[in-house]
């Protein structure tokens, strides 16, 4: 007898982690009122990092962000203007020397839109056709821990702390011997979720039986709208976790607030300050990851938010008296139309 699932539409609405970002964010209108009047300005949050374009609220250049952090740290990259042909773009790829598979995402884009793994040329060449838009190609980090790691420091202080780590755990299925990828996918809640896009992606490949015990990895990028579980994985800060990103952090001059969404090859690698690679770093727009842990309630991710807001209030409040002000209204006003237009 097959077991009764509950309809996607349900889990939604009981399960604060598919909530729409509107539906989750709308209950703490007031809290960020509130901070907005501690710090006598309703966009306080573009001066915690002068270093990013509009604090990272959104529309920054990651390519530009990238620029700033150590180079010790970073995977191999390079930039593509959208107007390069599929040739010019393999003759950058053999100067780099790198080889497929690699990732390539937008310059500018929010929550794993059109960030995609990209396995041979021809998938590279549908993939340049389809954007239409400057993107960054990155070399493929096989280090199986993906983190994400949010950090601050205040303007006053020498030294920084990092206050969320969230662990990724990709979309997978385990072969039983006898069920296809779909039939596998159909009995996870959250791989229902993500049921059409695989359909669409693999094609008749959905229907492929996975022999018993073998894991089948469904979606390399490590976003929560792509099905990736995100779990907290708080338990990892300690001063020397502190230390390593203040390594990486310090260096980025005007950078303050944001979380790093990175590699490692081991745990005991990145205590050590080595094998980390960073693939992003995101500003004030950054959520510190860990609140969408299925364990955790949507009052302790509510609490947890705001406890982060306040953290960015205090940065604006100590940029102010150093007289780095925030962005005005009417600007982030004109470049979110542009933005969203």
């Amino acid at each position: 007898m097959n077991k009764i699932q509950l309809p996607l539409w349900f889990i939604k609405l009981t399960h604060f982690e598919y909530w729409t970002w509107w539906m989750f964010y709308i209950p703490l209108l007031p809290y960020w009122l509130y901070q907005a009047v501690r710090t006598r300005s309703l966009t306080f949050f573009t001066n915690a990092d002068p270093c990013i374009d509009y604090g990272g609220f959104f529309g920054e250049s990651k390519i530009d962000i990238l620029k700033q952090i150590p180079s010790a740290f970073l995977p191999t990259y390079f930039f593509v203007k959208k107007e390069s042909t599929l040739q010019k773009v393999l003759e950058m790829i053999e100067e780099k020397q790198l080889n497929f598979p690699i990732i390539c995402k937008p310059n500018v884009g929010e929550r794993g839109s059109q960030v995609e793994k990209i396995n041979d040329k021809e998938a590279l060449e549908k993939y340049l056709k389809n954007l239409q838009e400057d993107f960054i190609i990155q070399e493929f980090i096989t280090f199986e821990i993906e983190l994400g790691v949010l950090y601050y420091r205040l303007p006053e202080e020498t030294k920084g702390q990092v206050s969320s780590v969230t662990r990724k755990e990709f979309l997978s299925v385990i072969g039983d011997g006898k069920s296809s990828i779909e039939a596998l996918m159909q009995a996870s809640t959250r791989a229902r979720f993500q049921l059409e896009t695989m359909r669409l992606r693999l094609g008749e490949k959905i229907k492929e039986v996975i022999p018993v015990g073998e894991k089948r990895l469904l979606e390399p990028i490590g976003n929560h709208c792509r099905g990736t579980k995100f779990l907290d994985n708080n338990f990892l800060i300690n001063e020397k976790l502190n230390q390593v990103f203040d390594k990486i952090a310090l260096p980025i001059e005007g950078f303050h607030y944001g979380r790093f969404d990175m590699k490692v090859k081991s745990i005991e690698d990145l205590y050590e300050g080595k094998n980390i690679k960073i693939m992003e770093l995101n500003g004030v727009s950054s959520e510190p990851g860990h609140i969408y842990d299925p364990k955790n309630t949507v009052w302790k991710a509510y609490r947890d938010l705001a406890k982060h807001w306040k953290i960015i209030a205090d940065i604006s409040i100590q940029q102010q008296k150093r007289g780095v002000q925030p962005i005005a209204p009417k600007i982030i006003w004109q470049v979110a139309r542009e933005h969203f237009a």
